[in-house]
């Protein structure tokens, strides 16, 4: 079982600046590389404190590239309805040219009608920009001479540059929340998932998932080669208590900056994106005690957060947890205890050969609790 690390950037500038987050990002990816774990993904958001720090994850992931060895790159996710296929697929191939093919690309519609309005597009068309962008990329990097003739992007006789390390392409994923549509364009295209439970509710989204794993096999695709990750907040200390502690201040900072970026859906309804109003409520009333009582997040001690895991297993099936260990302005202490114990205990738990790779970065062993 792999487990990585989301940086999701979601804090206020009263709390540190952006150039101290990624400090701790590049810091914290390079130990997480040394003790074992599979991933390191990050995103694309605009304008609020949630996610807006991060408006192109393939600069940051460059950055992880060149500090690293053996972790994979996760784009969580680049957003094709802002950016033209040509410079996307070219800045995706540079990428998994600098990490030697260590690339994953992590793509989605969006959701956040402030962004789609200073792009001047209409999220009406958000599905079909980004079929069509996804599309006209894995041409891009396939085909030698590209001539594309969509609805939103024409471009004639192109031969992209550089091409991808990986053949034939870099492995694809679909970033989905609450449309179904999601989950199933993602399974008849053969692409991996990448999920938020806590935005889509644990039960309806490992319904979704139900659905995506069975219109996979319905699509011909080989039977348990879906990859699946799931988004998760993580913190992990020696006992409950200090992981609640930790916990709690920073997922409230989150939740806040969350329930801003959210609030443009007030009142808005649209058949592209079903159900966000109910995301919307569920989430503005949310609070870490909430997140806690529910389940939606891995906190506590090892033994605590090994049966979390076991949860999410037997509801999502085999995925990959990604887990947020910088959320709301989380401090190195704290953060890196996680990383720690996670690579000492948890990761034992469900993987023997994490262990080893962990020793080599010189704290995790063969413990299992």
């Amino acid at each position: 079982m792999n487990f990585g690390i989301n940086l999701f950037p979601s804090f206020r500038l009263s709390q540190r600046s952006t150039a101290q987050y990624f400090d701790q990002c590049l810091r914290l990816a390079r130990r997480v590389d040394e003790l074992g774990f599979s991933s390191v993904k990050t995103v694309e958001h605009y304008f609020h404190d949630y996610g807006g720090h991060s408006t192109n994850p393939i600069v940051l992931l460059s950055a992880v590239a060149a500090l690293t060895r053996r972790i994979r790159l996760i784009t969580g996710a680049v957003i094709p309805a802002f950016n033209h296929p040509i410079k996307l697929a070219g800045e995706l191939a540079m990428l998994d040219n600098i990490s030697n093919g260590r690339l994953d690309v992590g793509v989605g519609r969006a959701f956040l009608p402030e962004e789609y309005a200073a792009y001047g597009l209409d999220m009406a068309d958000s599905r079909s920009r980004f079929v069509e962008g996804v599309e006209a990329i894995r041409r891009l990097w396939t085909e030698e001479r590209v001539t594309h003739e969509g609805r939103f992007w024409q471009f004639s006789d192109v031969h992209s540059m550089p091409r991808p390390v990986q053949q034939p392409h870099p492995p694809l994923w679909v970033a989905a929340t609450m449309a179904e549509e999601s989950f199933v364009y993602a399974a008849q295209n053969g692409f991996n998932l990448m999920i938020v439970p806590y935005a889509g509710g644990v039960e309806r989204t490992s319904a979704l998932v139900r659905t995506y794993r069975q219109v996979w096999r319905e699509s011909g695709h080989q039977p348990g080669a879906e990859q699946l990750q799931l988004a998760l907040h993580c913190c992990v200390a020696e006992t409950h208590d200090e992981a609640v502690r930790a916990f709690t201040e920073p997922m409230r900072t989150y939740l806040e900056v969350f329930g801003e970026a959210v609030a443009g859906w007030a009142g808005r309804q649209s058949e592209q994106y079903p159900n966000y109003d109910k995301m919307v409520a569920s989430i503005t009333s949310q609070t870490p005690q909430s997140t806690l009582d529910r389940g939606e997040a891995l906190v506590g001690t090892p033994d605590e957060v090994i049966a979390g895991v076991r949860r999410f297993r037997e509801l999502f099936g085999e995925h990959e947890p990604s887990m947020q260990v910088t959320f709301g302005c989380m401090p190195d202490e704290d953060a890196f205890r996680t990383v720690e114990l996670l690579a000492k205990y948890v990761m034992p738990a469900f993987n023997e050969s994490t262990a080893s790779a962990a020793a080599n970065g010189g704290s995790a062993t063969h413990t299992e609790r």
